[in-house]
Parts: structure tokens; sequence; C-alpha cells
């Protein structure tokens, strides 16, 4: 049996749901072992406080099921195709969150409103429209996350990544946030963006302070 965290999938499906930033079986997440070539996701139409650690889909570098008897995500593609392109992402979680999704309905990107925004990128693209679980989908996404760990699907929802589920889910996290409160200034008036140079400043800052890491009980003792 491969060797993946796959408590850590279940967890964070839960967590998504729990948190408010998905429904039902909205959304997927998965885990990806650059050393061997392959990628552990969550199946396909299964409520995600119904999937046991044994519901996991392990594929390979070119989409074949090498362990697990659930189908697979209908997006596996979006998170192969992440994966193979970018060296410097190893979890990925798709979400339908409420706010980013409004404005990937609007096909709007979320600007640097607010500074957090910086733990996915300068700002959030919006990719091009292309149907669920299509390869379409899956280029477009890539493509419009490039220099980002986070983007927008048009008319669909959120897809990011970082090393690993704790950060990637603190980024769709904090970007729902970012995206709901720049959707209610937007009501009240007009947002004023943050400059290019500031958050790239923040980038840099963010490289420590925006990464998370597990807490250890035994490091407070």
């Amino acid at each position: 049996m491969a060797d993946f965290d796959r408590a850590a999938l279940v967890e964070y499906g839960r967590k998504l749901v729990d948190a408010g930033l998905t429904k039902g079986t909205g959304g997927n997440l998965s885990l990806f072992d650059r050393e061997r070539g392959l990628m552990a996701i969550t199946p396909s139409g299964i409520d995600f406080h119904d999937i046991r650690e044994s519901d996991i889909v392990v594929m390979d570098s070119e989409g074949k099921v090498v362990e697990g008897a659930r189908t697979p995500s209908s997006e596996w593609q979006m998170h192969l195709e992440t994966y193979l392109a970018r060296p410097d992402i190893d979890a990925v979680i798709h979400a339908h969150t409420m706010y980013a999704t409004v404005l990937a309905c609007l096909r709007e990107p979320l600007p640097a409103t607010h500074y957090m925004v910086a733990v996915a990128g300068v700002d959030v693209p919006v990719a091009e429209y292309a149907t669920y679980g299509t390869p379409e989908l899956a280029h477009n996404a890539v493509k419009a996350m490039a220099g980002r760990r986070a983007v927008l699907l048009a008319n669909h929802g959120i897809l990011a990544g970082a090393a690993d589920l704790l950060n990637a889910f603190n980024i769709v996290e904090e970007v729902e946030y970012c995206a709901q409160v720049h959707c209610i200034a937007k009501s009240v008036g007009t947002p004023v963006e943050l400059p290019l140079s500031e958050m790239e400043g923040m980038l840099e800052r963010f490289k420590t302070y925006g990464q998370k890491t597990e807490y250890k009980e035994e490091a407070c003792q």
C-alpha cells in the first residue's frame, strides 16, 4: 500500500465542510509523492464526513489508478497537472467557497484589497471557463495559477496548492476571507487596492510569516 497520509486527506476534507468552505461533496483534496510520481486523491461523490481512509484513491503520473476501489475525483486531471507543472506544490485543495465563487461567477479576479491576499500571490486571477472534470479545465487552471498559489475557477470555485495540506487549507481559508471582505467593501464603496510594490514586499515577508507548521505539543513542554 502506497505510503500516504490518508488520515490528513480525510481530516482536511471534513475541516472544509466544518469551516463552511464547501458543502457535501463539493471539492476535492490530494497529495503528491514527487519521488514516486504518485498522487493520493479523495474519491468522487462521497460526502466528506463519510469518506474513510480506505476510500482514498492512488494514481500514477499518467492518471492510472494503481490503488483503491473507489472512483477518483472527477477533477483528478486538474490536481495531477498542477503537480506536474509546479514542483513547489505537493498538496492541492479545490473547494466551492462562497465569496471566492461569487467573484469566479463574476469572472473578476481578487485584487490586493487586503494584504492577506499575499498568501496566494500579489492577487488571485480567474481561470478561463471550462466544464468541470475536463482536460481543458485542468489546462486553464494551471495556466492562470502561474506565479500564484491559488486561482479562481470561472463559474465554479477555488483551487489552491502548497507544500502540504495545512498550508493549502490556510490559503483557501485566507483567500475566502479576503474575497468576503472585498465583496462587502464593493457593496459599500470602492475598495482601495494596495500597490504592487507593497504586495511584492508582502510576498517576501510571507515566506516565513505566511507559512504554517503543525503544532508540536512537546515543543511547549
